[in-house]
């Protein structure tokens, strides 16, 4: 090797040695970067279960809460209307608005209640039909039909111990339907009582009644059906004015603030909020009245 610089043995072991660091260097980042790109994903789909089941807690635990408290909804949209409008007025009229629709909710759940024992009346005919049939004892069979539909909650137990211990099963019945919604056990009553004291057949009996009670509640429903129209038609009659307001907020005009910073518009408010609520009252008596005619 003419004219060359000779490569001595240090220049040989520096080069190795800078070679080796490097490949080494290499092996560790590559390795961090796999070990960094495993514990990010494992973390990210960690989090994302640990948040998605957060999540279904936190959504269950507010349907819980809001089961029996839908009616203080009422306070969050007051408080987007008083950040809105700037005013407190809109939280005084959510705060008086919270019990007349937990007052209003209670009722719609008495008639949910008051339907469900009606329909348990109807259950339970069938339920002591198809128990004389299979062969029962007409008391066992009553018994075996209480406990197995639980038509009559708490009003149950003097019907069960007087078809258990023998007693007077039609003055039973007759107490029990007393309570509301469950009128219908005054026809079982009497279809017990008849069938004691003349020796008619009881299975037919209530299967007649069972029959007459079923198409009431075909008729009860036919009616519903036929006045959801109206009902609609009152719904959006009550929405046209808060439709109004979402319009003029929409062309710029401000009607929050015409309405609660201004005497015109306080006056114009109330006006307004009392003719409203004596329209919707007085549909809903107009369908009401339809519904028990």
């Amino acid at each position: 090797m003419s004219g060359g610089t000779p490569v001595g043995v240090p220049e040989v072991v520096h080069a190795a040695a800078l070679c080796a660091g490097a490949a080494a260097w290499l092996v560790v980042v590559a390795r961090s970067q796999r070990l960094r790109r495993a514990r990010v994903l494992f973390v990210a789909g960690l989090t994302d279960a640990a948040l998605r089941k957060g999540w279904e807690h936190g959504v269950s635990r507010c349907r819980v809460w809001l089961r029996g408290r839908r009616e203080w909804l009422c306070l969050p949209v007051a408080l987007v209307l008083a950040a809105l409008g700037e005013s407190v007025l809109p939280v005084i009229a959510g705060l008086v608005a919270v019990p007349l629709v937990r007052r209003w909710l209670r009722g719609r759940e008495l008639r949910k209640d008051l339907e469900r024992r009606a329909d348990g009346v109807v259950d339970l005919c069938g339920a002591v039909v198809g128990e004389l049939r299979a062969g029962q004892e007409p008391g066992r069979a009553l018994l075996v039909a209480v406990q197995s539909t639980g038509a009559m909650g708490a009003a149950g137990a003097g019907v069960s111990a007087a078809a258990r211990f023998g007693g007077d099963v039609p003055t039973a019945l007759g107490q029990a339907a007393c309570e509301p919604g469950l009128e219908g056990l005054a026809g079982v009553a009497a279809c017990w009582r008849v069938a004691a004291d003349g020796g008619a057949g009881l299975a037919a009996g209530l299967d007649r009644l069972e029959g007459a009670l079923r198409a009431e509640r075909c008729r009860r429903e036919e009616l519903r059906a036929q006045l959801a129209g109206a009902w609609s038609t009152v719904v959006v009659l009550a929405l046209l004015p808060v439709l109004g307001i979402g319009l003029g907020s929409a062309l710029g005009a401000d009607p929050l603030r015409v309405l609660l910073h201004s005497t015109a518009g306080l006056a114009c408010l109330v006006m307004g909020g009392l003719l409203e609520a004596a329209g919707i009252v007085w549909a809903a008596r107009i369908v009401r009245k339809a519904e028990a005619a």
